[in-house]
């Protein structure tokens, strides 16, 4: 017996020992026999051009090397778009981006196998390529239509205007483990795939495509991944084509582990945006209509630049109510790696135009943008977004005053206006922003999510769901509520990896959607159990009718009691099924994407963020002093978990937003492609005041124990940051000048220029 609460208390990760012991083991950790081959790809080194020829012949001859193929070796589909077609797994004859792979090599080591690929020659025609925002829409290049969402027409703007062009940049997904897949033939024709991805079932059905199989042949385990963030929901599976293709060719076991360099320039990034606004407000600072057009480097190809697009869209405006909105997206093709998935998926590029915007028009009044922010956020009678859905619960007021409290934001406010007027050459901003982020799919089908839970007749549980682990601790999430749901202690509750052969059809992890559709997957699937229980219990053990509770490792009804071991051995012995599958589907949401309308989220997830930096105006280096969050989890199913994925999500926006700098030099290559020129958030950039704390607040949508995502939005808190970093280089001058994204130190000196000029 036991008085442990399964959730909403503190647990430690998982698999926290094993990470740090190194016990922990992914893909690149699976023992291979002594006949395993290793995987590298040969890139063609022009950025855009006509195929004409590959000599080979060095590279079959190259020691090590066993087997060689080009997109003509592929058995079945040679095309493995995730939504769309448009992206080969070799070029067959046009070569779209500098890194794009024309062959493949399986060798004895991976060394032999990278030596070899570089032998290749190559004979290519040359074509011009579009390597800017700028340089599509001048050209009309696109991967997919555009959007036109909201008012077709909009009212006089009123009696001041905003208008103007801001850029906003890329990021590298930068995992600690890269790309990497492992395969292993069957000797029916079969192959299982040890894959490191978001999506295993994407993986199953695009390797079943590749190789000519069904994908009832196809097996994907994914154990757990050392860092996912969205570069691993399309874009794993062509790693584990190529690794399948060469292990069902030979009939041996092959991996493909992507070294850094060329995960940099193989696989895409967060899609950079170009946003174009023309904002009307009142002279009291309150938003009249907004037409909004967003435009998005989608690299060569769609991958899932629809969706981010979408999402881009719902964002344009945060949490302000606007009367009149006009939205355009449009899916820009350049000649780059095709872009992809990323933390926030879109969310954070929409975020952040209007949130600039505030700030604009704060400086055009004189006042302090907290105002302008909290006079326009959403309220009753005026709360439907530009999609036509209804905001339902408005939280956000509350949050803002109560962190600004909080975080002492009047008194501190002075103090930097005190410190600036006394300071020539350093200078201080600081900045509230407010996020509402919608939680679900987008595209509706995605909504949806399976489980399998056995119960053992020792009383022990195993579950096994759709969800992917890339340390967010999903799994640790999921045991915690099958605990809860029989009423025993975390300890007897195990997870197994995740497989396509034990829930089949998974959507992928992403869209912060984890644990709220895997979670109630899994309740679903204990409560079939529960019932098969309380019904024999009834039948053979003299429980009443009520319903048995499950709690403290024990089953009662009234009077009744039973020790939860117990009453599943006496089950098993009257042949009682103690397995089960559970499913759920998101309810309440739809979506016309024609028509840019419908309820596109279930519930909004909301937080607020204060920082207060400093700049050296000589330099452009600078240095965050503080921030403070609250964030809105619901009930927190586990407050430790949810602390971490707050402070790390805030770590790697602002690593967005101030020093990750993707480069592509003057022939469309990606120069910033390694560790050395390519800077992600270090320890010394955490600020040395870090307060974060929770909105006291349940899930108000019947949610897994009412608790709420917490994976995506808190990476666009750090947008208070780069606001911050605006008003501090505003300070340095009379003009609120165009702050880029990333604010780098040149960034920042440039804005700091931008400010003095008259």
């Amino acid at each position: 017996m036991t008085n442990e609460r399964a959730v909403g208390t503190r647990r430690a990760h998982e698999s926290a020992l094993g990470h740090v012991t190194g016990r922990a083991r992914y893909v690149d950790d699976v023992l291979l026999p002594d006949n395993a081959l290793f995987v590298a790809t040969g890139y063609a080194p022009e950025t855009h051009g006509r195929l004409r020829r590959v000599d080979l012949d060095a590279v079959v001859s190259a020691p090590g090397v066993v087997d060689v193929i080009t997109a003509a070796d592929v058995p079945g589909e040679l095309d493995v778009g995730a939504v769309f077609p448009g992206d080969e797994l070799l070029v067959r004859e046009e070569i779209q981006f500098y890194g794009q792979p024309v062959f493949a090599v399986a060798a004895l080591s991976l060394r032999e196998a990278q030596r070899a690929v570089r032998l290749a020659r190559f004979e290519v025609d040359e074509e011009p390529s579009i390597l800017s925002i700028e340089a599509s829409i001048n050209a009309e290049s696109t991967v997919l239509p555009s959007r036109f969402w909201g008012a077709e027409t909009l009212p006089p703007a009123g009696p001041n205007v905003i208008r103007g062009t801001f850029e906003i940049g890329g990021q590298e997904h930068f995992y600690v483990e890269g790309q990497v897949a492992l395969a292993l033939p069957g000797d029916d024709g079969s192959v299982t795939v040890h894959s490191s991805t978001q999506h295993p079932d994407d993986v199953q059905h695009q390797v079943a495509k590749v190789l000519g199989l069904s994908m009832n042949q196809v097996v994907v385990i994914t154990a757990r991944m050392g860092g996912g963030f969205g570069g691993k929901e399309s874009q794993a599976a062509p790693f584990a084509c190529l690794a399948a293709l060469f292990a069902c060719r030979l009939q041996t076991p092959v991996k493909y582990r992507v070294p850094r360099h060329d995960d940099m320039i193989q696989t895409g990034k967060r899609h950079a945006f170009e946003w174009r606004y023309e904002i009307g407000f009142d002279d009291e600072g309150l938003l009249r209509q907004a037409d909004l057009s967003l435009h998005a480097n989608c690299g060569h190809s769609p991958d899932l630049s629809s969706g981010i697009m979408d999402r881009a869209l719902f964002h344009a405006t945060n949490a302000y109510f606007i009367p009149a909105v006009r939205l355009a997206g449009h899916h820009r093709k350049l000649n780059q790696v095709s872009h992809t998935a990323f933390r926030g998926f879109g969310g954070p590029q929409g975020m952040i135009g209007i949130e600039g915007a505030i700030d604009e028009i704060a400086h055009a009044l004189g006042l302090d943008p907290l105002e302008v922010r909290k006079k326009n956020l959403y309220r009753a009678g005026a709360d439907v977004t530009p999609y036509e859905q209804r905001v339902e619960q408005f939280v956000l007021a509350d949050m803002m005053e109560t962190l600004a409290a909080q975080s002492d934001y009047a008194r501190r406010r002075q103090a930097v206006d005190r410190f600036n007027a006394s300071h020539t050459e350093v200078k201080k901003g600081i900045a509230l922003t407010p996020v509402q982020f919608g939680i679900s799919f987008t595209t509706t089908h995605l909504n949806q999510a399976g489980a399998l839970v056995h119960v053992y007749r020792d009383g022990t549980v195993q579950v096994n769901h759709g969800g992917t682990e890339m340390g967010q601790g999903l799994h640790t999430k999921i045991r915690q509520i099958a605990a809860a749901s029989f009423g025993v202690t975390l300890d007897n509750v195990s997870h197994t990896p995740t497989r396509t052969d034990k829930v089949p059809n998974a959507t992928p992890t992403a869209a912060s959607a984890g644990t709220d559709l895997n979670g109630m997957a899994v309740v679903n699937a204990c409560e079939t159990i529960k019932a098969r229980l309380g019904a024999f219990a009834e039948a053979e053990l003299g429980s009443p009718t009520a319903t048995l509770q499950f709690e403290q490792g024990l089953a009662r009804a009234g009077e009744f009691m039973i020790p939860f071991d117990e009453l599943v051995q006496a089950a098993f012995l009257a042949r009682i099924s103690l397995s089960a599958t559970g499913f759920y589907a998101t309810p309440e949401i739809y979506f016309d994407k024609a028509k840019g309308v419908g309820q596109a989220f279930y519930y909004f997830a909301n937080g607020v963020c204060a920082s207060e930096v400093m700049i050296d105006c000589l330099t452009g280096e600078h240095r965050l002093l503080r921030t403070d969050i609250l964030h809105d989890v619901g009930a927190s199913l586990n407050p430790a978990i949810d602390v971490g994925q707050i402070e790390g999500g805030f770590m790697q926006g602002l690593g967005w937003l101030t020093t990750e700098e993707l480069v592509w030099d003057a022939d469309g290559r990606l120069a910033s492609n390694s560790p050395a020129n390519y800077k992600i958030p270090t320890a010394d950039m955490c600020p040395p005041v870090f307060n974060v704390r929770f909105y006291e607040a349940e899930n108000p949508k019947p949610t897994v124990h009412r608790s709420k995502a917490v994976g995506e939005p808190p990476l666009m808190l750090a947008i208070s940051v780069w606001s911050a970093l605006g008003q501090a280089c505003r300070a340095a001058g009379s003009r609120l000048p165009n702050l880029a994204v990333p604010a780098t130190p040149e960034a920042v000196f440039d804005a700091v220029q931008e400010a003095r000029r008259r």
